[in-house]
């Protein structure tokens, strides 16, 4: 599968937009930059894009600050922040306010790439499963019609088909709506940014099994990391998820850390 898609670059420095616009259009992505998250917001108003690059840190409106009017205005809009100033808080408050991930600068053209198509790759899939679950959802609609047309009468058709497990994921207190994309506790919903939700996914389908940081990093966001990577990227969305879905984010009983190994879900 091509992965392909329209990129936004805002940062203020010129040399490093140029810079990233010259490595993506080479890697064959289509790009547009701005040189400041005002200019940003316009194009974002005017134009559709697959992805959001920016800094963290420019003049005038901040990067967190346009993050959270991306995610007011179209919350399924993917954005990677990135930032010479490396912040555990802003790095947790970025992804609590729907960043899909957080690069430390200097940025490596490698792992720029590989960080866009992983996420721009897990949009097409997620664009894909929706058209086929849409199908599904269609053809068990037609069946049911066809079928109560020719029992109607006889009383003894055949039971209706239940979608829920095309759709729903559901692990004790916790179900996941795949269409949605929604996540909620005992059917109330909960707010979760889009990556948070796939690692999320990814430990209810294994569950209770550990899920070992690399391949939760991979089957999550489709990105080959090293072990002490994967370990840093993961605990950024345990974090997120922990803070919604925990009665006690300080102790967790749900999402449950294997020093050393992962994460695994323990429904309850």
């Amino acid at each position: 599968m091509k992965i392909t898609g329209h990129i936004l670059i805002i940062d203020d420095e010129a040399s490093l937009r140029k810079t990233l616009a010259r490595i993506l259009q080479q890697a064959g992505f289509e790009v547009t930059t701005a040189e400041n998250a005002e200019q940003g917001l316009d194009f974002l108003k005017t134009t559709t894009f697959d992805l959001v690059l920016t800094d963290l840190r420019m003049p005038g409106i901040q990067g967190l600050e346009m993050l959270k009017q991306i995610q007011a205005s179209d919350p399924s809009l993917p954005v990677i922040l990135f930032t010479a100033q490396p912040d555990v808080n802003s790095a947790v408050e970025a992804l609590r306010h729907g960043a899909t991930d957080y690069l430390l600068k200097p940025l490596k053209p490698e792992t720029v790439i590989e960080r866009a198509k992983a996420v721009l790759a897990n949009l097409q899939k997620e664009k894909r499963i929706r058209e086929i679950t849409r199908q599904i959802e269609a053809l068990q609609n037609e069946l049911k019609r066809l079928e109560n047309g020719e029992t109607e009468g006889k009383g003894n058709g055949a039971p209706a088909i239940n979608p829920e497990p095309v759709r729903f994921l559901k692990r004790g207190a916790v179900t996941l709506d795949l269409l949605a994309r929604r996540a909620a506790i005992n059917e109330e919903t909960i707010d979760l940014p889009p990556t948070s939700f796939d690692y999320l996914l990814v430990l209810a389908r294994h569950a209770p099994t550990v899920v070992d940081y690399q391949t939760l990093v991979a089957e999550a966001q489709g990105y080959q990391a090293n072990m002490r990577e994967a370990q840093e990227l993961a605990k950024w969305h345990i974090h997120h998820i922990r803070q919604a879905i925990e009665p006690d984010p300080q102790k967790p009983v749900r999402i449950l850390n294997v020093r050393g190994s992962g994460y695994r879900f323990v429904p309850e």
